[in-house]
């Protein structure tokens, strides 16, 4: 039997190539763990449900929904406006749900602990790390060291995407091939992405980089962003 690795997936492109990444490059088999952490739409963990179903893997939903909607940010209280700004930009801050990553790896080290994995991935990225202080590098060495000194069954935390841009991630998931189309980023959740939240920017920016076409995107409205972004 190959050995396992509990992969954090919220059904995103970042978790999403990293599932592949870590079956195709690590040779390892996920147990993928989601997190209903009572985000305003369900879209994202309907495509890893997806997924994970038609990979086969075994996956795993934590209901958070409760707790969740106790945490101030935009993606958890519908009455806070998210922002359309740039993914960088300060007012982005509003869209950070407290200690998510410092729970939710706590939680997913758990149910490795539990299941006697010894491997934890989660895909923060470099793009991230302007907002979102639990996806840098100092909080992967930290969030290690709590896990050393909390149990005598060492489980480790591994961000191996960590020092990619999202264009990179993207360049690396059509190589794995990831079919994006089963993927979700933007923080609204309608039929199509939004196009303007910051989530949806870094998107566009990461499949332009790459001289691609987000395939969520139709072509003339895709032709319109690149329009735009000249």
């Amino acid at each position: 039997m190959s050995q396992k690795a509990v992969v954090i997936c919220s059904g995103g492109l970042d978790s999403t190539t990293l599932l592949y990444y870590v079956k195709l490059k690590r040779h390892l088999t996920p147990v993928v763990v989601s997190f209903n952490y009572g985000q305003a739409h369900q879209k994202e963990l309907n495509c890893i449900k997806s997924l994970s179903k038609s990979l086969k893997l075994e996956h795993i939903i934590v209901d958070l929904s409760k707790f969740g909607r106790l945490l101030k940010s935009s993606l958890t209280q519908t009455s806070i406006q998210t922002p359309l700004t740039h993914y960088t930009h300060q007012t982005q801050q509003i869209t950070v749900v407290p200690f998510r990553n410092s729970w939710m790896l706590l939680i997913a080290a758990g149910i490795a602990r539990s299941k006697d994995i010894n491997l934890v991935f989660y895909g923060a990225h470099r793009n991230d790390q302007t907002v979102y202080a639990d996806c840098r590098p100092i909080f992967v060495e930290q969030i290690n060291k709590l896990l050393e000194v909390a149990d005598y069954q060492q489980v480790k935390v591994e961000a191996p995407f960590i020092s990619l841009t999202k264009a990179q991630i993207v360049k690396l998931g059509y190589e794995l091939g990831v079919d994006f189309r089963r993927t979700w980023s933007c923080y609204l959740g309608r039929r199509y992405p939004c196009l303007k939240c910051g989530t949806c920017q870094e998107r566009i920016e990461a499949f332009e980089k790459n001289d691609l076409r987000d395939p969520l995107v139709g072509e003339r409205r895709w032709k319109k962003i690149l329009k735009k972004l000249k």
